[in-house]
């Protein structure tokens, strides 16, 4: 008997943690969507630069896309800029969040869908985001983006 009331204690004190890490405060949840937001704006009046103040500046910064891994702030923002060359090329673009959880302390994650229209074409994917509170706010981390399009 004892030995069942010490198991079914430590599963409760394992289990709350865990759901408790899930639990991301409507604060810092406002802030990554002002983020997103901010980066849907600067997209949409074709600023790549403005674009990029949501990633963290860092050589360790991670972006993965179907062209393969890409290292650090500045290699990603000059993908951006190759593929993007202008506003035709970007299109107007939104997000729509499916999901968002906190994963550590300080961390999160962002599943959502990317919608981009251009002129003679719409495509669409999805992204995971892993964040991070620095300082200055949350900042995107790694972000993994695939295209739903064939």
């Amino acid at each position: 008997m004892k030995f069942k009331t010490l198991t079914l204690l430590l599963i409760v004190l394992v289990a709350v943690p865990v759901s408790a890490q899930d639990t991301l405060s409507d604060a810092n949840r406002d802030a990554i969507h002002t983020v997103l937001q901010e980066q849907e704006e600067a997209w949409n009046r074709a600023d790549i630069p403005a674009f990029m103040e949501g990633y963290w500046k860092s050589d360790q910064l991670v972006f993965v896309g179907s062209g393969g891994v890409v290292s650090g702030w500045e290699a990603t923002r000059d993908r951006y800029l190759k593929n993007y060359p202008d506003a035709a090329a970007m299109g107007q673009l939104r997000f729509e969040i499916i999901r968002m959880q906190q994963v550590g302390p300080g961390v999160a994650q962002v599943l959502g869908k990317f919608i981009l229209d251009r002129s003679d074409e719409t495509l669409s994917g999805y992204f995971t985001l892993v964040w991070k509170k620095f300082d200055e706010g949350w900042r995107i981390v790694s972000d993994h983006t695939s295209s739903a399009n064939p």
